[in-house]
């Protein structure tokens, strides 16, 4: 994650690509967040929406088409007019195969679902983390979002005006017990959403901090116990789609950065990935919102991937989603893919991770495990980069406050629908 001063913005390819819009505020500021995310105010916000279908139409201006478009941040959704106006834009400018949305469960509300709804979003995913009420509390999201059960029925509410209802929920949470973890895949197999991603616990060292003050560490010897536990409990309800992403009664968009080689980020905080070379764009809100006014490019650091480098980056990225095609490696790299990464896949082989056939290379049930574990460390070694950027620029940022809740309270929240599901609510 060694970036150099960016050269300007990278030329367009001859297809479409996938863009990445990076909308960074929020109400909650959750203490293990390492996202790029500011408090929300509503001018600020405005004001950066308006940038950014500046750069949009600037990029489009330059040859880029769009294949499709992730909303994430922060809460995209804090305000729903401007983001509306923005998904609009980028269908008027052509085609799109994928809109998906992230959102808080606050904003499932029918004024904002119907606008989503309307503006074309197919995938809708809500930031719930868990449905313990204890949970909620210590990650400072009860008193906004409410309880588990309150977050249920908005869940049921937003169930079925989408193709996807995905809920992001975190495992292995620092008093999170194995108890617990039941009750909230209980939960998930009896709630409306039909597709769940289920992350551990990551971090960055500022958010470590943080953490330690507010909710504690994670035990990461846990990990695996919890995994397994998922995928015992998931199934045959759930699909795996990726390596932390089930997806029941119906086609599952997951991760961008796997079905997508080549993706476009813009935004204050966004990454892209264009022809083997990462792009990142300035973490200066201040900055974003200037530079586009003088008619830059939000771009500002950027780092080329050697040949090796970029054939690791497809085998971690493909694999996340479970299975690599030969016949894909081969059209991107020749016959130079396997032999430059024969140690890698005969190791993967050895373990006991992947079963190569003739078509490919697919991930087993101790492989999904591995490169959870994988995922996380690259994801942690991005939100360190996110952190030490966030540092230069510290006077943009309000101090925040996160609840502080005594660990003896954990656990004893349960959602009332726990262990049953109302008839009729997106069965």
């Amino acid at each position: 994650m060694r970036l150099a001063p960016s050269s300007g913005a990278p030329g367009p390819p001859a297809h479409p690509v996938f863009l990445y819009l990076h909308v960074p505020f929020c109400e909650v500021l959750c203490p293990f967040c390492t996202f790029h995310r500011v408090r929300y105010e509503s001018a600020k916000a405005r004001a950066y929406f308006a940038a950014l279908r500046q750069e949009i139409r600037a990029f489009h201006a330059r040859g880029f088409r769009f294949s499709g478009v992730y909303v994430g941040g922060g809460t995209p959704t804090v305000e729903p007019g401007e983001l509306v106006e923005t998904l609009g834009l980028i269908a008027e400018l052509g085609p799109l195969g994928e809109v998906s949305v992230e959102t808080n469960p606050g904003d499932l509300v029918p004024a904002v679902l119907d606008r989503l709804a309307a503006a074309g979003v197919r995938r809708l995913s809500v930031g719930v983390q868990s449905f313990d009420d204890g949970l909620l509390r210590e990650m400072g999201r009860y008193d906004k979002y409410g309880s588990g059960a309150e977050i249920l029925s908005r869940l049921a509410a937003a169930a079925g005006r989408f193709e996807t209802l995905n809920v992001d929920m975190i495992f292995n949470l620092p008093h999170q017990t194995a108890t617990m973890l039941e009750r909230d895949l209980d939960t998930v197999l009896e709630g409306p959403a039909n597709q769940v991603s289920l992350y551990p616990l990551m971090s960055a060292p500022p958010a470590e901090r943080s953490m330690r003050r507010t909710m504690g560490l994670p035990d990461r010897h846990r990990l695996g116990q919890f995994y397994h536990r998922i995928l015992a409990r998931l199934r045959p309800a759930y699909t795996p789609v990726s390596a932390w992403c089930f997806n029941r009664g119906g086609h599952g968009i997951d991760e961008y950065v796997v079905s997508s080689p080549d993706y476009l980020g813009l935004g204050s905080g966004a990454f892209g990935y264009l022809d083997g070379c990462m792009y990142a764009s300035t973490f200066s809100l201040h900055s974003y919102v200037e530079r586009v006014s003088q008619g830059l490019t939000g771009i500002t650091g950027e780092r080329q991937l050697s040949g090796r480098e970029r054939m690791r980056y497809d085998l971690l990225m493909r694999l996340f989603g479970l299975r690599l095609e030969r016949r894909w490696v081969r059209e991107r790299y020749g016959m130079r893919f396997e032999r430059a990464l024969w140690p890698e896949l005969t190791a993967l082989g050895a373990l006991g991770a992947v079963r190569e056939s003739a078509d490919g290379w697919q991930l087993t049930d101790r492989g999904m495990l591995v490169w959870v574990r994988m995922m996380s460390a690259f994801f942690e070694s991005v939100n360190e980069f996110r952190a030490q950027m966030r540092l230069n620029i510290r006077d943009e940022f309000d101090a925040g406050e996160v609840a502080v809740v005594p660990a003896g309270e954990i656990g004893h929240g349960r959602p009332a629908h726990a262990g049953r599901w109302p008839a009729g609510l997106g069965r």
